[in-house]
């Protein structure tokens, strides 16, 4: 989505384009020299202005530009600004020593990765699914993004990781000082509850690829 900012920001990068102002422009396609001036972008009580679609398609048939091109570099400028790498690993590498620290933080990954949208967790990861005792929310081969800074409150659906090394994905249902009580997605497996003396770590499922 082109927001007004991108719109603007694309009328000056085509007049720089073409080596010339936004005023410069505006003449070269017919228009009053003003009107794209950074006084016209915004009225007298600071809200937005846009700019018409007729004078748009003048300086883009002035500069013999197609529209296409004259968002794309926008679109795709923001998608390569959002994009982060998290690491990827499968559910039975979860469960070995030395993928994890105490906190369920990562550590040591030197595998697959993904590309994701903006996460502000430097710790997030993907988890690939295994296995079918998470259907039908989770299929096998599933990818789910783990966060492991996200507050987990009742109702969530989290990955928890037991000091047998027992990792599993099941919606929390309470958890207490004594114990956590977690609901399973699978309906023909009980759900568990597990003293918290047991639990290594738990985190909570932010996106799945479904």
């Amino acid at each position: 989505m082109l927001t007004h900012k991108d719109i603007w920001q694309a009328i000056d990068d085509l007049a720089k384009e073409h080596g010339l102002s936004p005023s410069g422009l505006a003449k070269k396609a017919g228009l009053d020299p003003t009107t794209f001036n950074k006084s016209k972008r915004e009225n007298k009580n600071g809200r937005p202005r846009w700019p018409s679609t007729e004078s748009i398609s003048r300086i883009l048939k002035a500069t013999d530009s197609h529209f296409s091109a004259f968002v794309s570099d926008k679109e795709s400028a923001k998608g390569r600004k959002s994009a982060v790498i998290i690491p990827l690993i499968g559910m039975a590498q979860a469960g070995k020593d030395g993928y994890f620290d105490d906190g369920g933080h990562p550590t040591g990954f030197g595998g697959d990765v993904i590309d994701f949208p903006d996460i502000k967790d430097s710790n997030a990861y993907a988890l690939q699914i295994s296995g079918d005792s998470m259907l039908p929310l989770y299929r096998d081969g599933d990818i789910v993004v783990i966060s492991p800074a996200s507050n987990v409150r009742t109702g969530d659906r989290i990955v928890l990781k037991t000091k047998r090394g027992e990792i599993m994905a099941k919606e929390l249902r309470r958890k207490t000082n004594q114990t956590i009580h977690l609901k399973s997605l699978n309906q023909t497996y009980d759900d568990v509850t597990i003293p918290t003396h047991q639990v290594e770590w738990l985190a909570r499922i932010i996106w799945a690829s479904q």
